[in-house]
């Protein structure tokens, strides 16, 4: 199986898609959008939208999805068998609250 994932560092949803993929011993191409605009672009042109996470798996894109969807395609596609092993993080959870987003961004800048 090719999979390819586009995901940030720091979201909920990212450590959601990367959970189930280590779950089930996938391979895959972790491609950060975040600190790579040439990637966030490839991943805009290849599934139509702005919004991630988006894995590709063997040319089928699936886009904004969280670690449950990913989770659920693999099983219905059986490309994957079922497994009672737990993640090792929530699979669908969104990105960090505000205050934690403000802290993963470093101190604001004052203008006054």
């Amino acid at each position: 199986m090719n999979i390819k994932a586009y995901l940030k560092p720091h979201c909920g949803w990212s450590k959601g898609v990367r959970a189930i993929l280590r779950k089930y011993s996938l391979p895959f191409e972790d491609c950060d959008i975040f600190n790579n605009p040439d990637l966030y672009t490839e991943m805009v042109r290849k599934s139509g939208q702005p919004l991630s996470p988006c894995v590709e798996i063997d040319g089928v894109m699936l886009a904004d999805v969280s670690g449950e969807e990913v989770e659920n395609y693999l099983l219905a596609n059986n490309l994957v068998q079922p497994s009672s092993t737990r993640p090792e993080a929530p699979i669908s959870s969104g990105c960090a609250a505000p205050e934690e987003q403000a802290r993963l961004s470093g101190e604001p800048i004052r203008f006054f």
